[in-house]
Protein backbone atom coordinates (compact mmCIF):
# COMPACT_ATOMS: atom_id res chain seq x y z
CA UNK A 1 0.00 0.00 0.00
CA UNK A 2 2.42 3.02 0.90
CA UNK A 3 5.29 2.19 -1.77
CA UNK A 4 2.64 3.87 -3.88
CA UNK A 5 2.42 6.62 -1.98
CA UNK A 6 5.57 8.99 -1.02
CA UNK A 7 3.65 11.02 1.54
CA UNK A 8 0.91 10.11 4.62
CA UNK A 9 -0.81 11.67 7.38
CA UNK A 10 -2.57 10.24 10.29
CA UNK A 11 -5.59 10.96 12.32
CA UNK A 12 -7.81 9.30 14.67
CA UNK A 13 -11.53 8.80 14.30
CA UNK A 14 -13.83 11.42 16.38
CA UNK A 15 -17.13 10.19 18.06
CA UNK A 16 -18.27 13.49 16.40
CA UNK A 17 -17.60 11.64 13.02
CA UNK A 18 -19.80 8.82 13.77
CA UNK A 19 -23.29 8.24 12.59
CA UNK A 20 -26.74 6.76 14.12
CA UNK A 21 -24.84 3.12 12.62
CA UNK A 22 -21.88 3.89 14.53
CA UNK A 23 -19.33 4.12 11.60
CA UNK A 24 -17.90 7.10 9.69
CA UNK A 25 -20.67 8.88 8.41
CA UNK A 26 -19.93 9.46 5.01
CA UNK A 27 -19.51 12.91 4.61
CA UNK A 28 -16.44 12.64 6.88
CA UNK A 29 -14.32 11.24 4.83
CA UNK A 30 -12.95 14.65 2.51
CA UNK A 31 -11.91 16.50 5.78
CA UNK A 32 -9.82 13.51 6.45
CA UNK A 33 -8.77 13.75 2.84
CA UNK A 34 -8.28 17.67 3.45
CA UNK A 35 -6.32 17.24 6.15
CA UNK A 36 -3.29 14.85 4.35
CA UNK A 37 -3.52 17.08 1.11
CA UNK A 38 -2.68 20.33 3.40
CA UNK A 39 -0.13 18.29 4.80
CA UNK A 40 1.77 17.10 1.95
CA UNK A 41 1.97 20.80 1.01
CA UNK A 42 3.01 21.79 4.45
CA UNK A 43 5.76 18.60 3.91
CA UNK A 44 6.93 20.35 1.02
CA UNK A 45 7.32 23.69 2.33
CA UNK A 46 4.13 25.19 1.04
CA UNK A 47 5.36 25.77 -2.52
CA UNK A 48 4.82 29.66 -3.19
CA UNK A 49 1.44 30.42 -5.61
CA UNK A 50 1.59 33.83 -5.27
CA UNK A 51 -1.94 35.46 -5.29
CA UNK A 52 -3.21 32.52 -6.53
CA UNK A 53 -4.53 29.31 -4.42
CA UNK A 54 -6.40 25.77 -5.34
CA UNK A 55 -10.11 25.59 -5.54
CA UNK A 56 -12.15 22.66 -5.79
CA UNK A 57 -13.34 21.35 -8.49
CA UNK A 58 -14.27 17.29 -8.62
CA UNK A 59 -14.35 14.96 -6.33
CA UNK A 60 -15.04 11.17 -6.23
CA UNK A 61 -14.97 8.60 -3.10
CA UNK A 62 -15.65 5.18 -3.40
CA UNK A 63 -16.14 3.15 -0.04
CA UNK A 64 -14.63 -0.11 0.81
CA UNK A 65 -15.53 -0.80 5.05
CA UNK A 66 -16.47 1.27 7.72
CA UNK A 67 -14.05 2.88 10.23
CA UNK A 68 -15.20 3.12 13.26
CA UNK A 69 -14.65 5.77 16.73
CA UNK A 70 -11.42 5.77 17.82
CA UNK A 71 -10.21 4.11 14.80
CA UNK A 72 -6.31 5.33 13.74
CA UNK A 73 -6.08 6.20 10.15
CA UNK A 74 -3.90 6.80 7.90
CA UNK A 75 -4.34 8.38 4.82
CA UNK A 76 -2.02 8.50 1.99
CA UNK A 77 -2.07 10.98 -0.88
CA UNK A 78 -0.13 11.43 -3.85
CA UNK A 79 -0.47 14.11 -7.01
CA UNK A 80 -1.54 12.23 -9.90
CA UNK A 81 -1.30 14.25 -12.58
CA UNK A 82 -0.75 18.26 -13.16
CA UNK A 83 -2.89 19.71 -15.85
CA UNK A 84 -2.34 23.63 -17.66
CA UNK A 85 -4.72 24.45 -14.75
CA UNK A 86 -5.39 22.02 -12.28
CA UNK A 87 -3.89 19.42 -9.94
CA UNK A 88 -6.18 16.00 -9.48
CA UNK A 89 -4.76 14.02 -6.17
CA UNK A 90 -5.58 10.03 -5.59
CA UNK A 91 -5.70 9.21 -1.89
CA UNK A 92 -6.76 6.16 0.13
CA UNK A 93 -7.49 5.43 4.13
CA UNK A 94 -6.70 3.02 5.70
CA UNK A 95 -7.25 1.47 9.14
CA UNK A 96 -4.24 0.76 11.10
CA UNK A 97 -3.30 -0.24 14.80
CA UNK A 98 -2.05 1.43 17.17
CA UNK A 99 1.34 -0.09 16.33
CA UNK A 100 0.85 1.34 13.07
CA UNK A 101 0.54 -2.04 11.79
CA UNK A 102 -2.20 -3.12 9.44
CA UNK A 103 -3.14 -2.37 5.93
CA UNK A 104 -7.20 -2.27 5.88
CA UNK A 105 -8.58 -0.43 3.10
CA UNK A 106 -11.07 1.91 4.42
CA UNK A 107 -12.45 4.67 1.29
CA UNK A 108 -10.15 5.91 -1.38
CA UNK A 109 -10.73 9.42 -3.80
CA UNK A 110 -9.69 10.95 -6.29
CA UNK A 111 -10.20 15.12 -5.95
CA UNK A 112 -9.04 17.70 -8.89
CA UNK A 113 -8.70 21.03 -7.87
CA UNK A 114 -8.31 24.12 -10.19
CA UNK A 115 -5.70 27.07 -9.64
CA UNK A 116 -7.48 30.66 -9.30
CA UNK A 117 -6.15 34.15 -9.33
CA UNK A 118 -7.95 35.19 -5.64
CA UNK A 119 -8.33 38.38 -6.82
CA UNK A 120 -10.28 37.66 -10.49
CA UNK A 121 -11.73 34.24 -9.27
CA UNK A 122 -10.40 32.64 -12.96
CA UNK A 123 -8.04 29.75 -13.27
CA UNK A 124 -4.34 30.45 -14.02
CA UNK A 125 -1.21 28.23 -15.73
CA UNK A 126 0.03 26.04 -12.56
CA UNK A 127 3.55 27.62 -12.07
CA UNK A 128 6.46 25.38 -13.36
CA UNK A 129 8.59 25.65 -10.18
CA UNK A 130 5.51 23.83 -8.34
CA UNK A 131 5.62 21.26 -11.24
CA UNK A 132 9.57 20.82 -10.69
CA UNK A 133 8.93 20.25 -6.39
CA UNK A 134 6.27 17.98 -7.08
CA UNK A 135 7.84 16.03 -9.67
CA UNK A 136 11.25 15.94 -7.52
CA UNK A 137 9.15 14.89 -4.58
CA UNK A 138 6.72 12.23 -5.98
CA UNK A 139 10.38 10.72 -8.19
CA UNK A 140 8.12 10.72 -11.30
CA UNK A 141 6.87 13.36 -13.85
CA UNK A 142 3.10 14.24 -13.00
Amino acid sequence: MSGEYAFSARTRVGFSDTDAQGVVYYGRYNPYFDLARTEYHRHLGRPELGVADFAMRASTVEYHAPARFDDLLEVFVRIERIGRTSITYDHAAYKVDDDGNGDLLMATSKQTLVLIDLAERRAVHVPDAFRERISAFEGTPV
